[in-house]
């Protein structure tokens, strides 16, 4: 189809002495906020010149500000048989980067594009920039094919069009005013036979005069012309013998899942006048073919509207497409724009994969994927976007689909297509399947196998990952009533319907799709508890179901915690004892823990403790039982150790009375004759005696409540004193009688005590 931009046409002088022609789209009625550009669109054409055997080049070069960059050549069906490097410098840093190899575009054109249509590279996003080099060198550096007529390095400004990119703007930067005078497009040349590489073009054949320096860097050498971006020139000039499109609009099926949000055309700042031409349709949406732009990934997300832009006048004003290529394109950040004209929700026919055009649409990410894999963002909003479009035409995303070729050719994997025979692809392809280019990148192709997980369903990875308000004893949960279940996926939210908890395999509990938690009260006994994703497909998949049982009976202690007195060392400060007590529960004890007069912590099976207490007063020994479930019982019993000297004895026999600090109390009886004795009588439930110990010291007899029950050898290889060497407790507090009599063993009769304590 024949298309016509009437373009506002000036001539700005460089700084490297040459004149450069640019055009100025006329802004349509309905543009942008207020419906002017801030700076209008610009794309400024320089010719290259003729320099060694094979070689077209452009010396750096003082330019208006650009920041997207591409190379042409006249005649749309013409290969480029060389590589195209540029350079650009930053209007931000005022550097010159590296030389940047150009990708070339397939060598066909638009089907809707006129006859001016041009052969052309990828585009390339630099970013702002006011100088550019150049140099082509053809693939032999032979005479023997040469370089295609008419060669020029197109810069595209894509202008501001809102106060947020107009803030954006580099430091210094004059916004410009449109040339206002008004002239018709010069004709474009018809495609010619490609020149000698001796020959170089004239003023009017590139319609530009450039400069004359040759760059010094050395060219690399392309041997395909396969192209490693994806807004290539691949629109299908041909029909498929099954497929056609319809000048006609259709109707907009309705779709099985969620329409993603669109940025449209009006919101990037299209201007419509740059694309006069009616769209056309194809019948459906088979399949969606999955692109990049070229360029950096160090963009910031607040220019993709830009860039896209840039894209569009790249597309239409340097290659004289319709409009632009790609149907869609989505950004690092996963915001998605509309791209190619006709309605979001219609099929559209696209430019974008050479010969398979007629049964598909076009999604491109904004960026070079060759190295770096597209951010997660990017590739949930292509899941999203080639999900709903698939869904509108009743087509799984994870599934395969006969397309018919509308071209012969071979793709990237040397797969040959004979054009109107029809072969299997994904429903979810890279350009790469369709066509002979690194096209969407490889590390980016490796990324399609996701994409169609998270499109299709069900959602992928999901994992109960923990049951709060519940505790976990084996494999088997504990409740009081209410639980928390938390669960994570690797498929993103914004593809999720609901999650569903399951108590019992019925629905207890909903959240959103993009929530990672609910909450469910469960009634007494055991259950199930299990999550369910619902995919916005409908398609579901369930955690495995774990047991919970609702337990609201509060553990026992079947033995009250109770002191007893024990071994060891005695001090005015602190007394051997030993806690103990027995807890028990209906379901699980997790631990017993003491609370006071120290804290501690306890297994479910331990039952004793070895502890101090403080003797002369009472001491509240508070215990808590807690099972599983969070239920618990506090018991809180007092004690009071009390410490009776010697000299409180009832003493028979003779004793002598001994002094030193590391007595108890500084003092203590000591006796060696044959049933000497003494006798304390308290009101307790625990007893123990304290004595000193030595080499030579001799053995005694305890009576209790007037019953021998025990001999005690008090000898010791090592002295020590304050020594609780017997002890006795009983069930209860009750009026106990204790008595000590010295047995006169042989050779070391004497014994030392220390005097007596209990509990009361």
């Amino acid at each position: 189809m024949k298309r016509r931009v009437w373009l506002t046409l000036g001539a700005v002088v460089l700084g490297g002495g040459g004149v450069v022609s640019y055009a100025v789209a006329s802004p349509s009625a309905g543009h942008g906020a207020g419906g002017q550009a801030k700076r209008p669109v610009k794309v400024y054409d320089l010719a290259l010149t003729g320099g060694a055997s094979g070689e077209r080049k452009l010396p750096r070069t003082d330019t208006r500000q650009f920041s997207l960059l591409g190379v042409s050549w006249t005649g749309a069906t013409k290969r480029l048989h060389g590589t195209a490097q540029v350079r650009t410098r930053s209007v931000g840093t005022g550097e010159w980067t590296a030389w940047h190899d150009l990708e070339a575009a397939d060598p066909l054109e638009d089907p809707e594009a006129g006859a001016d249509a041009r052969g052309a590279s990828e585009p390339l996003w630099v970013g702002p920039s006011d100088g550019v080099q150049v140099q082509v060198v053809h693939r032999d550096g032979s005479t023997s094919s040469g370089l295609p007529r008419g060669l020029q390095v197109n810069l595209v400004d894509p202008g501001v069009v809102t106060d947020a990119e107009a803030k954006a703007e580099p430091a210094g930067f004059v916004v410009e005013g449109s040339p206002s005078d008004s002239a018709s497009p010069a004709d474009s040349q018809s495609p010619a036979d490609s020149e000698s590489p001796a020959e170089s073009p004239s003023a009017a054949e590139s319609a530009t005069a450039s400069g004359s320096a040759a760059p010094s860097d050395s060219a690399s050498v392309s041997e395909s012309p396969s192209a490693t971006a994806s807004a290539s020139a691949s629109a299908s000039a041909s029909a498929s013998a099954s497929a056609s499109a319809s000048a006609s609009t259709p109707t907009a099926p309705p779709s099985t899942v969620p329409e993603p949000p669109i940025v449209s055309r009006a919101g990037w700042g299209a201007d419509e006048s740059l694309s006069p031409d009616p769209s056309d349709y194809n019948a459906d949406v088979k399949a969606v073919f999955v692109h990049h732009t070229d360029g950096t990934n160090d963009y910031t997300c607040a220019q993709s509207p830009a860039i896209v832009r840039g894209i569009y006048a790249y597309h239409t004003q340097t290659e004289h497409w319709n409009d632009i290529g790609y149907n869609f394109l989505v950004d690092k950040c996963g915001t998605i724009f509309e791209g190619r004209k006709g309605g979001v929700d219609l099929p559209v026919l696209g430019a974008h994969t050479y010969g398979w055009n007629r049964e598909s649409a076009g999604i491109a990410v904004l960026g070079d994927y060759t190295t770096a894999g597209a951010t997660d963002a990017a590739l949930t909003s292509i899941a999203r976007l080639a999900a709903w479009k698939l869904g509108q035409y009743g087509a799984d995303p994870a599934g395969t689909v006969k397309l018919t070729a509308g071209a012969t050719q071979t793709n990237y994997f040397g797969t040959a297509f004979t054009s109107g025979t029809a072969y299997t692809f994904n429903r979810i392809s890279g350009h790469r399947d369709g066509y002979n280019t690194q096209c969407p990148g490889n590390s980016l192709y490796p990324q399609l196998p996701t994409v169609r997980a998270w499109a299709a369903g069900p959602v992928q990875g999901l994992k109960l990952t923990s049951l709060s308000g519940a505790g976990l004893s084996g494999s088997t949960y504990y409740t009081k009533g209410t639980v928390t279940a938390k669960w994570s996926t690797t498929t993103p939210g914004s593809l999720i319907s609901t999650f569903q908890v399951l108590v019992d395999g019925k629905v207890a509990a909903t959240a959103s799709g993009t929530a990672t938690s609910a909450s469910a009260t469960l009634a007494a006994g055991s259950h199930t508890v299990a999550v369910r994703a619902v995919h916005q497909s409908g398609r579901t998949t369930t955690t495995a179901a774990v047991t919970v049982v609702t337990d609201t009976t509060a553990p026992t202690f079947t033995t009250a915690p109770k002191l007893s007195l024990r071994t060891g060392t005695v001090s005015t400060t602190a007394v051997p004892v030993t806690l103990g007590w027995k807890a028990a529960d209906d379901a699980a004890l997790k631990s017993v823990s003491l609370l006071s007069p120290t804290t501690a912590a306890f297994g479910p099976t331990t039952t004793s403790s070895s502890r101090t207490a403080k003797p002369g007063s009472a001491s509240t020994w508070s215990m808590k039982a807690s099972d599983y479930a969070g239920n618990t019982r506090t018991s809180s019993p007092s004690f009071t150790p009390v410490i009776l000297q010697e000299t409180s004895a009832v003493r028979s026999g003779t004793w002598t009375a001994r002094s030193s600090t590391n007595y108890l109390g500084g003092k203590s009886y000591s006796s060696g004759s044959k049933n000497a004795s003494l006798t304390w009588t308290f009101t307790g439930r625990s007893a123990s005696w304290v004595v000193s110990r030595a080499a030579t010291s001799g053995q005694a007899y305890v009576y209790v409540d007037g019953t021998k029950v025990a001999t005690v050898d008090l000898k010791s290889a090592t002295t020590s004193y304050r020594q609780a060497i017997w002890t006795k407790s009983w069930s209860s507090s009750a009026k106990h009688t204790v008595k000590i009599v010295v047995v006169g063993t042989s050779g070391r009769p004497t014994v030392t005590t220390d005097g007596l304590v209990y509990l009361k």
